[in-house]
C-alpha cells in the first residue's frame, strides 16, 4: 500500500508541475502591459477659441477658456493653457496656447491652433520659443 501511495503521488506532482510549465510557456508571449491614457492640463477646443473676441475682460476669457494652467506672477499680462494627451504610453496630442492682455484687456492669442480674427499672433509648433519677450 505505501508503493501505491508514494506512486500516485509522483504522478499528481508530474500533472501539477506539466500544467505549471505548459502556463508559463503560454504567459510571456499572450500578455501585454496595460498602459492608459493620460490627460494632462487644460482641454481647449477649437470652439472655445472661436468665441474669443478683442478687447474681452479676463473674467470673459476664464468663463470661455476655463482658469490657465499657468498664471506667471512675472509676466501678469500673460496666460498659458498646456494641454497633453499621451494614448497608451506615446505622446498623441499637445497643445499651447498663450493669451496676452493690455490693460485687462485681451489683445492678442498665441499657439500652436487656429486663431480667431482680430486676435491674430505667431503660430507655430508647442515648442515654440516664448511669446512674450522680456521688454513687455
Amino acid at each position: 500500500m505505501a508503493y501505491l501511495r508514494g506512486a500516485a503521488s509522483g504522478g499528481v506532482f508530474r500533472l501539477c508541475a506539466l500544467a505549471a510549465l505548459s502556463a508559463t510557456a503560454v504567459l510571456p508571449t499572450g500578455c501585454t502591459p496595460y498602459r492608459i491614457d493620460i490627460q494632462q492640463g487644460n482641454v481647449v477646443t477649437q470652439e472655445m477659441l472661436a468665441r474669443l473676441r478683442p478687447d474681452m475682460t479676463r473674467q470673459q476669457v476664464r468663463y470661455v477658456m476655463g482658469t490657465p494652467l499657468v498664471a506667471d506672477t512675472f509676466h501678469p499680462e500673460r496666460w498659458d493653457y498646456f494641454y497633453n494627451l499621451d494614448k497608451a504610453g506615446s505622446p498623441d496630442e499637445r497643445r499651447r496656447i498663450t493669451l496676452v492682455f493690455e490693460k485687462d484687456r485681451l489683445t492678442r492669442v498665441l499657439g500652436d491652433v487656429e486663431l480667431p480674427a482680430g486676435l491674430g499672433g505667431q503660430q507655430g509648433p508647442a515648442d515654440a520659443g516664448p511669446a512674450v519677450t522680456e521688454d513687455n
